[in-house]
C-alpha cells in the first residue's frame, strides 16, 4: 500500500515525497482513513512507528479542507481561533510534533505555532492571537496563557489531540 492509496492531498504527498516517505505503517495504514473520516480514535504503537504521522497527515488535510470553505467575513477582523489544539505532556514532545506538522505542511499554507513554559510568554500569545490554525502545547502553558489578562486568543478548535 502506499500513501496515495490513503487518499492524501497532493500538497501532503509532496511533503512524504520529500522526507522519503513512500509506504505507511501500520498505524499509518489504519488511522488515516478513520481519521480523514472526521472519527474519533485512540491510536497504540511501539516508538519509532510513525503515530505522529498517522494523525498529523489526516488533521492537515482536513483543515485544509476546512480552510477551503472559509468565507472573507470569517477572516476579517479579529483573533482567528485555534482551529486544533494538540496537547503533550513535554515540551520535547511539543517541539517534536511542532516539527513534524512544519515538516508534512510545509505545501499547505497553514499556519502553526508551539507553546510552553520556561521561555517569554508574549510572542507566543502574539503567535496564538494571530496566525495559528494548530497548535501543539504542553498543557500547563496553555492554561496559563489563557487566566493571563488581557489575552486576546480565542480556543475555538475543532479538533482535540
Amino acid at each position: 500500500m502506499s500513501f496515495q492509496h490513503l487518499n492524501l492531498i497532493e500538497p501532503l504527498l509532496k511533503a512524504l515525497n520529500d522526507e522519503g516517505y513512500s509506504t505507511p505503517t501500520p498505524i499509518q495504514q489504519q488511522a488515516i482513513p478513520i481519521i480523514l473520516e472526521r472519527k474519533d480514535l485512540l491510536g497504540c504503537a511501539q516508538t519509532g512507528t510513525g503515530k505522529t504521522a498517522a494523525f498529523a497527515l489526516p488533521l492537515l488535510q482536513l483543515l485544509c479542507e476546512d480552510a477551503a470553505g472559509v468565507t472573507a467575513e470569517t477572516r476579517q477582523g479579529g483573533a482567528r481561533p485555534v482551529r486544533a489544539l494538540i496537547l503533550t505532556p513535554t515540551r520535547e514532545l511539543a517541539i517534536q510534533i511542532d516539527e513534524s506538522f512544519a515538516a508534512y505542511g510545509r505545501h499547505t499554507g497553514l499556519r502553526h505555532t508551539v507553546i510552553f513554559g520556561g521561555v517569554p510568554q508574549n510572542p507566543q500569545v502574539q503567535a496564538v492571537a494571530t496566525r495559528t490554525a494548530h497548535a501543539r502545547s504542553a498543557a500547563r502553558r496553555l492554561q496559563r496563557g489563557r487566566e493571563r489578562k488581557g489575552a486576546k486568543y480565542r480556543i475555538g478548535y475543532r479538533f482535540f489531540m
